[in-house]
């Protein structure tokens, strides 16, 4: 299931726990993306894994929701916080945008909010 987290107004960001499916995150996050992208000129996108990539109910889930984000034209910064191995961020992991991506394992939680909110460099 993802769950929207509630942040400053310049950016979006959610959790997934449990079991996630293609459908959760059409429902859930892409809405709000499309939302946020109208009053914005800018994106900037958070995303918590808080669950094993084995336990996905399809495992082609975030390879789908890629290409649905990649829809949207005005990402500004994406940020993918995840202690799975499997998601490698640094040289696997391309994302056809115009902003930028960085991953963060979970203990840098709050850093990786405060680099999507704009509040650090890295």
């Amino acid at each position: 299931m993802i769950h929207k987290i509630e942040t400053a107004k310049n950016l979006i960001a959610f959790r997934a726990l449990g079991q996630v499916t293609t459908a959760d995150f059409k429902s859930v996050v892409l809405p709000e993306l499309e939302g946020l992208s109208k009053q914005s000129n800018e994106i900037n996108f958070l995303f918590a894994l808080d669950t094993d990539v084995q336990s996905f109910t399809e495992n082609v889930w975030f390879q789908d929701a890629v290409l649905g984000l990649q829809q949207f034209e005005n990402w500004n910064r994406v940020a993918i916080v995840s202690d799975s191995e499997e998601m490698n961020f640094n040289d696997k992991f391309t994302f056809n945008s115009t902003g930028e991506l960085r991953g963060f394992k979970k203990l840098a939680f709050n850093k990786a909010l405060k680099w999507v909110e704009g509040n650090s460099i890295l």
